[in-house]
């Protein structure tokens, strides 16, 4: 039965990478046939991602009054219903209205996926499951494409994604005697209060400023801001800088840009098997390890063909990080905190992923593309920072950690 909760787990990770690349993959025949500046992607992206930080600051109430099972079904089932009203949608205006209930059923079903992962199962599962959100991500503009390159159109493409979030919806629904039985054996950590259905049944949801008035919950806030500012500043901005500063072929920059995703697909994958003999502070220090060591290839004047080796490590760099600190959450705040803070992080994650990358993009425009490898390391060393200071513990607190040895 376990097995079989884990094959929907997987699939719901999926699930939430098929829609991720969608926009940007049709954006180039939607803003045509729709007649509206290029720019207006921007717009609908911001709109998704506000909806996905306001889920994830309510995750804690919903999952304690619903249970994990119930919703990610209702954010899956969400998600399927705006993909459809995407793909019927005769305005600019419409795509706006259907990005609302789309960036909410992404947020809700992320945090509380993530927090019901941390708690039941190994960090090897975290990191295999983020690996399948790199896989639905990246076939998500494949059947975009596939719908485009046939006539069908990109309204197609997104009733396809729509059809297949339907029928993961009535997977979910059928599956949520396993979320339960599930449950009735978390693993948490010593002293941790119990949890059903990945929450605990007698503790009132906390606000955001109990959250935040949580020993060490800034910081923790601060280090998932951190990574996903970075990670976005490179998936966004490497093609650029590598076209402006380095001299690259535009075309062939776009194909480099691309490895650093490959990257992360293939490290998470590979950090599935090294968690095993790594505890999930190692995996993340490992991690930041690598991707110094890609940042410092771009700084230094060796070539083009070193600088995608440089894109690639710190691609492979990034990969452990995102689901070794989401799985230490437990760890730090107990079970019974841990859905909230959870919430909070995945708000904040979405909040880097917002701001970040246009702050350098005003910077790339205003002082220099030349500027991307100083960028990235500050923000590494602003996570790193953030995250070994989550690991300073008082005297007498046992270090201990779910699934994992230190």
């Amino acid at each position: 039965m376990i097995h079989l909760l884990l094959a929907v787990i997987y699939l719901s990770f999926i699930s939430l990478g098929l829609p991720d690349s969608l926009l940007g993959s049709a954006w180039p025949v939607i803003y045509g046939e729709l007649d509206v500046p290029v720019s207006f992607a921007g717009i609908i992206s911001m709109i998704i991602a506000c909806g996905t930080i306001v889920s994830s600051l309510f995750s804690d109430r919903l999952t304690r009054s619903l249970g994990t099972g119930r919703v990610t079904a209702i954010s899956v089932a969400m998600t399927a219903l705006a993909l459809f009203g995407f793909s019927i949608s005769p305005s600019f205006v419409f795509l706006c209205l259907w990005a609302v209930p789309y960036g909410l059923g992404a947020g809700s079903v992320d945090a509380s996926l993530n927090n019901f992962v941390a708690l039941h199962f190994s960090s090897r599962h975290m990191s295999w499951l983020h690996c399948m959100w790199g896989v639905g991500a990246s076939a998500g503009p494949f059947i975009m494409g596939h719908a485009l390159t046939s006539g069908q159109g990109w309204t197609s493409g997104y009733r396809a994604i729509s059809l297949i979030q339907i029928c993961l919806t009535a997977v979910l629904v059928v599956s949520l005697p396993l979320w339960k039985a599930k449950a009735g054996t978390a693993a948490v950590p010593d002293g941790a209060p119990s949890a059903s259905d990945g929450q605990p049944e007698d503790d009132a949801p906390l606000s955001l400023k109990q959250v935040l008035a949580l020993p060490k919950a800034k910081a923790a806030a601060a280090a998932f801001f951190c990574y996903c500012a970075l990670e976005q500043t490179a998936g966004l901005w490497s093609g650029t800088y590598l076209t402006l500063s380095r001299g690259v072929p535009a075309e062939t920059a776009a194909s480099w840009a691309s490895l650093f995703y490959l990257g992360i697909t293939i490290g998470r994958g590979a950090g599935g098997f090294l968690s095993g003999a790594f505890s999930d502070r190692q995996m993340v220090r490992l991690g930041q390890t690598v991707t110094a060591c890609g940042i410092l290839i771009l700084l230094l004047p060796i070539g083009n063909t070193a600088a995608l080796a440089g894109l690639i490590l710190i691609g492979l760099g990034c990969a452990p990080i995102y689901p070794s600190m989401i799985h230490s959450t437990p760890v730090h705040f107990g079970a019974a905190r841990s859905q909230a803070v959870i919430g909070i992080e995945m708000a904040t994650a979405y909040v880097g992923t917002c701001l970040m990358p246009p702050l350098f993009g005003w910077l790339a425009g205003h002082v220099s593309p030349g500027l991307f490898p100083f960028y990235l390391i500050l923000l590494l060393l602003l996570m790193a920072a953030s995250h070994e200071a989550l690991w300073r513990r008082k005297p007498g607190v046992r270090k201990c950690c779910v699934g994992e040895s230190m």
